[in-house]
């Protein structure tokens, strides 16, 4: 968990040296969605580079492959970082379509009483969402997504494709 820590704040302190203009300001966010379904924190954090780009970084905590469920007897112990890069487009200021290529990596692993599967994975991905702002301070919206992993041992026990989808709720300044 310390080491999920640390590298959520290397990659947001690099990320503020490397974009120190501030175009529109920044957004720290929630899936709101998949905390209340799965209990999977998704905590993410966006920053404005242009009026209609921003970089991303997320944290997943209790992370699980896609959205499998688990029982007493099986249990996903994993917690993944994903970068991503969110291009804005139709629509106005306050509510707009959006794309975002990504890049995640996924640490942990899958228990079983048929065994363990080691979850340490990347995974390149793309997704789409539509959301609203509120004077600049409020913003909400759905998204939905979908990766390609990259590892053998997660492809034998589940699949190479996952999919994502959410409600985020973030606040901005």
């Amino acid at each position: 968990m310390k080491k999920v820590l640390l590298i959520f704040l290397l990659c947001f302190s690099s990320q503020q040296l490397l974009f120190a203009q501030d175009f529109a300001g920044s957004e720290v966010r929630l899936n709101f969605l998949n905390l209340i379904a799965l209990g999977k924190v998704e905590l993410g954090y966006e920053k404005f580079i242009a009026k209609d780009q921003s970089v991303g970084v997320e944290l997943h905590l209790n992370d699980r492959f896609a959205y499998r469920s688990t029982g007493s007897d099986r249990n996903f112990s994993a917690s993944s970082i994903q970068l991503s890069y969110q291009f804005y487009f139709a629509g106005e200021e306050d509510h707009r379509l959006f794309l975002f290529p990504f890049f995640k990596y996924r640490f942990g692993e899958f228990s079983e009483p048929a065994g363990v599967t080691n979850l340490n994975s990347g995974f390149i991905g793309l997704g789409g969402g539509y959301k609203w702002a509120f004077n600049d301070k409020f913003a909400f919206g759905p998204f939905a997504s979908i990766a390609r992993g990259f590892s053998e041992e997660v492809q034998d026990r589940f699949s190479a494709i996952e999919f994502n989808f959410g409600f985020t709720v973030g606040l901005r300044f």
